[in-house]
């Protein structure tokens, strides 16, 4: 693993701190790294929504389309 040493202000330290201790992470390092985490997984997240909102239409979402997705989730069909 590297490692990255950041500056912050005492009052972001502090925060750091208070989260570290009541949110049962072991380390700043592990609660530093649980933020990265999520904004990479929000930003893939954001980036596949757009690329969905530009694409075209694949049908209409009625109620056959939800049904059959259902069907599809319930027999594990990747289809």
């Amino acid at each position: 693993m590297s490692t990255m040493n950041i500056s912050l202000p005492e009052s972001l330290k502090t925060y750091v701190d208070e989260q570290v201790a009541g949110r049962g992470f072991g380390t700043g390092s592990e609660y530093v790294r649980e933020l990265i985490r999520r904004d990479r997984d929000r930003q893939r997240l954001r980036g596949l929504l757009l690329d969905g909102g530009r694409s075209e239409p694949a049908g209409v979402a009625d109620a056959t389309y939800f049904e059959k997705l259902r069907e599809r989730v319930r027999t594990g069909d990747k289809g």
